[in-house]
């Protein structure tokens, strides 16, 4: 068999950029999907570039059908693009709480439904979704993110039993604390959105606890970018993986804390 092929999305910086270049190095046909050029053609290391934005249909469609001529297969979908917008229930527009889930849930479930015709042909394929620990339990002015990758945990789940009798195989990887531009990202829309009004003085210690947070302890992004090929090359891969600083004893907690406990907990954790 040729190279076994592979779409990494959200590939233009963090963990989808270094998950590209792992997966080329251990080689795989890489197509890193993103909406910018000019940060895809800053990859090398033999991947190949592929504009595509998981907010619109016609790209996406697009961007599939290109590998699909050139190779005939895919055998890989990293579904990696998200972004993480905080700021309060309250206060975060809902055309801003759409574009999240839009990004992160429906961008990825839409990727997938391009894929899977070519992998049950195939008999065969990885589909391997980044979720976040922030998946498996939520803090404060995060709503909308930790809704975004709750719905991500449970499609996978169904997706995984649905697709097993092709040979297909479903993994979720959990990132901790990763150095990467979502931390900016995201105190960034929650000192913009409630950072003047009823829960100002909570945001702006949440945002500067965070922003030390991740500073101090995060992992590289090479770390999340190691499981993922794993999870894309191991005859058993592991369903889910929590891995970087704090994934592991923060998804543990959330599975056997009470939740007044937990709460406690994460909101002492954000300052």
């Amino acid at each position: 068999m040729s190279s076994p092929v592979a779409i990494v999305t959200g590939a233009s910086s963090g963990i989808g950029a270094a998950t590209a270049r792992r997966l080329a190095r251990a080689g795989f046909v890489v197509y890193g999907a993103a909406r910018r050029a000019d940060r895809l053609a800053e990859l090398g290391d033999g991947v190949r570039p592929l504009v595509l934005d998981v907010t619109d249909d016609a790209s996406m469609v697009a961007g599939v059908e290109q590998v699909l001529e050139e190779h005939g297969r895919v055998d890989v979908l990293v579904g990696n693009a998200g972004y993480g917008s905080y700021g309060s229930v309250e206060e975060v527009p809902l055309d801003e709480a759409r574009r999240q889930l839009e990004t992160n849930v429906i961008g990825l479930a839409r990727m997938i439904q391009l894929v899977l015709p070519t992998m049950r042909e195939q008999g065969s394929g990885r589909i391997i979704n980044v979720s976040s620990m922030g998946g498996r339990f939520a803090g404060p002015f995060g709503g909308w993110y930790h809704a975004s990758k709750f719905a991500l945990e449970g499609l996978s789940d169904s997706l995984r039993a649905e697709v097993a009798p092709f040979g297909i195989r479903v993994s979720v990887v959990e990132p901790g604390a990763i150095k990467t531009e979502w931390g900016g990202i995201a105190t960034d829309s929650a000192v913009e959105i409630s950072g003047d009004g009823p829960y100002a003085a909570r945001v702006r210690r949440m945002a500067k606890g965070l922003s030390s947070g991740i500073e101090r302890i995060a992992s590289s992004p090479d770390v999340v970018a190691k499981a993922i090929e794993h999870a894309a090359t191991a005859d058993r891969p592991r369903i889910r993986y929590a891995i970087g600083a704090g994934a592991k004893p923060a998804t543990f907690a959330a599975r056997v804390l009470p939740a007044r406990v937990l709460d406690a907990l994460v909101a002492r954790g954000m300052g």
